[in-house]
């Protein structure tokens, strides 16, 4: 949500930090800060509400940035106080010798703000973040000694943190900690960065070390040392380099990124299951989950955990599991099921999706469960992320970068491997089996026919974008994707929308129904659009306006509803990806005539990394 940059070295570190910042802000920000040594080595602070630009203005401009060796950086999204000047980050001790950026959140902040108001300190922000800087003020009174103090701070603080911090007095030194929120250190000759994303240093470095729970790092000038917090022991451990570019970040002339990786979806199936998928003989390779193959075949029960976009993905993901390769599954919100109790044995696996591999929720429900003594599986798309390294064994989806909050490439690619996971549990003895992965070959030139129509679907469009409610229904396979297209519409265009099982319709949603109420019905061929025809003539008896998503070649549709738009045919299984870009085009193009911010809706944050 929240992001973190720190630089320190011989580059202009103001610099390094605000590069990072600005790349930082599709995560969602009300407010960016900066806080820096400069080189007469007194100490400068920044802060301003709003975008990362808005903070460079205050500064001065992007070709008079001041000079210094150590800076630390942040974009905020609230969760503790209001948009603010007084509570954006860094903040500050009350001398201002010591700044601190934090990610996360503090559970026992109240507490610990108790603790030093009767201490004397003063509190100036809402903020649970605060009391970090004071904290170590009062610990570096009884230690003399900052690091000392730091790591004494942290074994005090409870809750999730990403936290970087300097101290004017050690000019040369970047103090650095994670716990449960995500951190990584880039490495390069002239300036070593902390972020809490790889994107703010891939200008600078491909070379990284990410950090694990409980392990702070101190690095001076461009040397390192990381150790364990809680254990007081050092950490050993080899950089990685990371797998993309720069390049792969930008908008490559697209007027937003969520158009552009809509654009980007036909390649990402592609990319979801080349070499993995064989046509002939039919097979599925998955090199992921290849190490604990041997357990997969004890397994008898799969319980799927994520949030969101990957929620629904994984509604998806039960259905194609269970009728591929036969096994029970369940779909659980993390957020709830890391505090509920149920039983659990030792046939069971937690398989949780994420695109981040980031997310508070999921990691939580990971957790919960990691002295269960049961197999833990992972989805996500981002390479070395906290949950890839949780888990046992997982498959990366090869989305490459997503920058647009709305998440649109993800989705498919998760619904992509999903469908590979379920043939590689049946062993390919589905009677499906045969017929999925051929189909899998040809669904990216199909979903590029959809996207080279999207005039079609934007002139459809365009006639419901003063509309303030919408209904989306599907069945089977598709009403996973009706609940998909609404959050969709409800994130990008902020249209009220709901997504229901079609079968449900009288059983309350008639009730909303009326002209100013419309629907979009996924009614594609198969052996149930006899029924699906029937909800939406249910519909028109009530005067409701019907847009339907159908395939080619139903010469029945047109004379029911009021918009069509039709899709290339696909096996149900794979309708959801099909249905979807249309539904990802059918709200961008509704946002883009209200004027509204498509990449960066209100509210709302790229990666969620506090529960």
């Amino acid at each position: 949500m929240c992001g973190i940059v720190g630089s320190i070295g011989k580059n202009n570190s103001n610099e390094v930090v605000l590069d990072g910042l600005k790349e930082l802000e599709y995560r969602g920000y009300d407010s960016a800060g900066i806080a820096f040594i400069d080189q007469k080595n007194n100490p400068q602070l920044f802060k301003q509400v709003g975008g990362v630009n808005n903070l460079v203005s205050l500064m001065g401009t992007d070709k008079n940035i001041p000079n210094s060796c150590i800076t630390i950086g942040h974009t905020r999204w609230a969760t503790h106080g209001e948009p603010s000047i007084a509570n954006a980050h860094p903040q500050s001790n009350e001398d201002g010798t010591i700044f601190v950026v934090h990610n996360g959140i503090i559970e026992n902040y109240k507490e610990i703000k108790q603790k030093l108001e009767k201490l004397g300190y003063n509190f100036k922000s809402e903020t649970d973040t605060e009391t970090i800087p004071k904290l170590i003020d009062h610990n570096l009174k009884k230690s003399k000694n900052f690091e000392d103090a730091f790591r004494l701070t942290l074994n005090e603080l409870q809750g999730a943190f990403a936290i970087a911090a300097i101290y004017s007095k050690e000019p040369s030194k970047l103090y650095a900690a994670k716990l449960g929120s995500p951190l990584v250190l880039g490495i390069s000759q002239n300036n070593h960065i902390v972020a809490s994303d790889p994107i703010a240093i891939l200008k600078y470095t491909k070379e990284v070390i990410y950090l694990k729970d409980h392990e702070m790092v101190i690095v001076e000038d461009t040397k390192y040392s990381i150790s364990n917090f809680l254990k007081l022991s050092t950490v050993i451990r080899k950089s990685e380099i990371l797998d993309f570019s720069a390049e792969s970040y930008g908008k490559n002339g697209f007027p937003t990124y969520m158009l552009k990786e809509i654009h980007e979806i036909p390649i990402t199936i592609k990319n979801a299951f080349q070499g993995r998928v064989k046509l002939s003989p039919n097979l599925v390779k998955l090199g992921g989950l290849e190490q604990v193959a041997s357990q997969l075949r004890f397994i008898d029960r799969i319980i799927i955990v994520a949030c969101g976009t990957s929620y629904y993905a994984g509604l998806l993901g039960e259905y194609l599991i269970e009728e591929i390769a036969g096994i029970p599954v369940e779909v659980k919100l993390a957020s709830e099921f890391k505090d509920t109790d149920e039983p659990l044995s030792r046939g069971t696996a937690v398989l949780a999706v994420s695109q981040s591999g980031e997310t508070a929720d999921t990691i939580a429900a990971l957790k919960k469960v990691e002295d269960y003594g049961i197999l833990r599986l992972g989805v996500v798309n981002t390479v070395g992320s906290t949950i890839a390294r949780m888990t046992d064994a997982g498959v990366y989806c090869h989305a490459g970068p997503e920058r647009a909050v709305a998440s649109t490439k993800a989705f498919i690619s998760q619904v992509v491997v999903l469908s590979e996971i379920a043939l590689y549990l049946s062993r390919e003895t589905s009677k499906a089996s045969n017929e999925l992965i051929e189909e899998l070959f040809l669904l990216a030139d199909k979903a590029e026919e959809i996207i080279k129509n999207s005039d079609d679907i934007k002139k459809i469009a365009l006639k419901y974008k003063k509309d303030k409610n919408f209904l989306y229904i599907g069945r089977h396979y598709l009403y996973p994707t009706a609940l998909e297209g609404a959050l969709k519409l409800k994130e990008v265009s902020y249209i009220h929308a709901e997504g229901y099982a079609s079968g449900e319709m009288k059983h309350g949603p008639l009730a909303m129904i009326d002209k100013d109420f419309p629907t979009l019905a996924i009614a594609l061929d198969s052996p149930k659009i006899n029924k699906v025809y029937s909800n939406i003539e249910e519909i028109r008896a009530r005067k409701g306006r019907v847009v339907a998503i159908s395939s080619k070649g139903d010469k029945k549709i047109a004379g029911m509803v009021n918009d069509v738009i039709y899709i290339p045919n696909t096996i149900p299984q794979l309708q959801p990806i099909l249905a979807s870009t249309v539904m990802q085009l059918f709200a961008y193009y509704i946002a883009e005539a209200k004027g509204l911010n498509i990449d960066q809706p209100r509210n709302l944050a790229k990666s969620v990394t506090v529960e």
